[in-house]
């Protein structure tokens, strides 16, 4: 199999987990005989120094050309947010490529492994957070205005029923899938956008007999998701909830470095990346988590390429060398310390033949 991949590793860590999984990919290419021909692009505030754009024309370009995006991470530290280099830097290069590519539906698997002395639970842990990308509040109009008493700020959240009837579909079919239970986040007790939500769900529910559906509010979910996650099987939301859940959902397995993601279009094509952030504050350490990253192009492989064994290995791979308690340092403990990033992809390769 050949496949064209646009590599954007971005800012902070992101250049160097995307150099580990790389280091994975080239290891399953040997082994399965593919060709992976990577294309690599400036993205976030390394783009910003080199084309002023955070999400440069040359970038969008390369990624038409390619039949996967394998995304790495944008922004910089907190205290230098004020600095034209990295203001709206999110909205400018990662929403961007979603609303370019139409990459409407985001997937983001969640599993505990045994091994992390981090884990929130010792219990089994598994389920699939659904998020709708390209609605919502991210992508209504947004002002902060003046008048003579005050300043006003307006983020306009807006959805459609094609949009809704998007992620409903996706997210049925993987219930479908798996255990059978769906579960749809809203606000409908308040909003009209999540009124909306919930009655096209459940009319699109018809379509899915074997599948029980359930509605929760947001406020209810958190807390369900933090004192019971194991009644979950696919949970499926509207984009701002989706991102504070599955940031949430986090805490379950000990970290986001643990937390995949990727974005699709309807057709196949999507957008990888890990869950977190670019974690200026220990980049070019060579002691981030590379987990995210590996994972997500796993789900590269077969979201986007249709493959099965290949990112079953990986994703065995991980679950081994955690088991093992090899550990990255936003996993160690004071009794398992913590190796490089490098050493733990060493590992992780170690366990794929």
């Amino acid at each position: 199999m050949k496949k064209i991949i646009a590599v954007l590793a971005g800012d902070g860590i992101g250049p160097e987990v995307m150099m580990q999984t790389r280091r994975v990919l080239n290891h399953i290419e040997k082994i399965f005989n593919h060709r992976f021909e990577y294309l690599e692009g400036a993205i976030g505030g390394e783009a910003y120094e080199k084309y002023q754009s955070h999400c440069p024309e040359e970038t969008v370009k390369l990624c038409q050309k390619a039949d996967a995006i394998l995304f790495g991470s944008v922004g910089g530290p907190v205290k230098e947010q004020h600095q034209k280099k990295w203001q709206q830097c999110e909205i400018n290069s990662i929403l961007k490529l979603r609303k370019q590519f139409n990459l409407a539906i985001n997937i983001r698997p969640i599993c505990v492994y045994q091994g992390v002395p981090t884990n929130q639970t010792k219990k089994p842990v598994d389920f699939i957070i659904f998020r709708e990308l390209t609605g919502g509040i991210y992508f209504g109009h947004r002002e902060i205005s003046h008048n003579q008493q005050q300043r006003i700020a307006i983020d306009e959240c807006v959805y459609t029923e094609e949009q809704i009837q998007r992620i409903a579909h996706a997210a049925f079919k993987t219930a479908k899938e798996r255990r059978k239970k769906l579960c749809s986040v809203d606000k409908a007790n308040v909003l009209a956008t999540s009124r909306l939500w919930r009655d096209i769900f459940s009319e699109i529910a018809a379509y899915y007999p074997e599948v029980t559906l359930t509605h929760l509010l947001i406020d209810n979910c958190v807390m369900q998701l933090m004192t019971n996650p194991q009644q979950f099987d696919v949970i499926v939301t509207e984009n701002m909830f989706g991102d504070i859940l599955s940031d949430l959902a986090a805490v379950l397995p000990g970290s986001l470095g643990l937390i995949p993601s990727a974005s699709l279009r309807q057709d196949g094509f999507g957008l990888y990346e890990p869950a977190g952030g670019s974690a200026p504050d220990i980049a070019g350490q060579g002691i981030a988590n590379p987990c995210a990253q590996i994972l997500s192009a796993a789900m590269m492989l077969r979201y986007s390429f249709g493959l099965q064994e290949e990112p079953r290995l990986i994703e065995a791979a991980i679950t081994q060398t955690l088991e093992k308690k090899i550990l990255t340092a936003d996993l160690a403990s004071k009794e398992v310390g913590p190796v490089s990033m490098s050493a733990f992809t060493d590992s992780v390769l170690s366990h794929i033949f």
